[in-house]
């Protein structure tokens, strides 16, 4: 029993950095109609950012409070400059995206010399509940995605900046003929996605290594869990991506059990993942939950 419980806390760890990985995606992809295929990049930009304050001599926690505020910057500027150009073509956005990423990518894979880092937990150590010992970072993640997600959905719902892009994410136009400027709204809204997701990255480095290709291993799973959640709430796209979260550790666990270890690698593990999300995707097209107010 005591594995067990260590297996779903850490389980449930992971599923929080999904969940805010995820948000931001989801967010930008009900308000603007797109997916953004650079949201992987803005969670290996938040990775990068915690490890150079490490290799610089500043505090890590220091890196982690920067992430999200320098990869935001960044996904404003990213908005402003070219993606919003494309909106109305809702493809040429999304290869826009893909084009940014990539380039982000490359860059930053020279800078780390295509190595694996690996950066220190701010608060290391275990905590005893009884018998049983658990990392207390990743209990700290769990926490902060709690009060994160809280507060992003009173801020959706109770506040009237909330309100707005609610009323956008229903129906743009009739926001833009009540003097809504929706161009603010994406600008706002994209960046904050990107801060997400930067905080995401620098959350989860400690517990991975930093490497170029990080945030693809993610962006994969987010994409999925929108899809498994429904594109329109803000419940659905967290709901799925609980779920994938819970998968993927989930599945691999499966391989403790004696005759499965042979059998089910850790790739065919999140081949199992995908395969499950997708038979549930078209089962239910419209999601878990279906497009509604948030």
């Amino acid at each position: 029993m005591d594995e067990i419980i260590k297996i779903v806390f850490d389980i449930v760890s992971f599923s929080c950095i999904m969940v805010l990985i995820v948000s931001g995606l989801a967010i930008i992809a009900s308000l603007m109609g797109i997916f953004n295929f650079a949201h992987g990049e803005f969670v290996l930009l938040g990775a990068y950012t915690t490890w150079l304050f490490q290799e610089s001599g500043l505090p890590v926690w220091a890196g982690m409070l920067a992430a999200p505020f320098i990869v935001g910057a960044f996904g404003f500027f990213l908005e402003v400059t070219i993606i919003r150009r494309f909106y109305k073509a809702a493809i040429v956005a999304m290869l826009a995206t893909y084009a940014i990423g990539l380039i982000v990518r490359e860059i930053v894979r020279p800078l780390i010399g295509g190595r694996f880092y690996k950066v220190s937990e701010p608060i290391p150590g275990l905590f005893e509940i009884g018998d049983m010992s658990f990392s207390i970072w990743r209990g700290v993640i769990i926490v902060l995605t709690i009060i994160i997600m809280t507060s992003c959905y009173l801020f959706l719902t109770k506040t009237n900046y909330g309100l707005k892009i609610r009323g956008a994410m229903e129906n743009p136009a009739l926001a833009r003929t009540c003097g809504i400027s929706t161009a603010k709204l994406y600008a706002f809204t994209f960046a904050f996605g990107a801060a997400l997701a930067g905080l995401a990255g620098a959350l989860m480095v400690p517990l991975y290594t930093l490497f170029a290709d990080l945030g693809l291993r993610f962006l994969v799973m987010a994409f999925l869990s929108v899809m498994l959640g429904g594109v329109g709430t803000f419940e659905g796209p967290v709901l799925g991506s609980a779920l994938i979260g819970a998968m993927v550790p989930g599945f691999q666990w499966l391989r403790e059990i004696p005759y499965i270890v042979d059998f089910l690698s850790p790739i065919f593990s999140e081949v199992l993942v995908f395969l499950t999300a997708i038979i549930i995707v078209k089962i239910r097209p419209q999601g878990l939950i279906k497009r509604g107010r948030i």
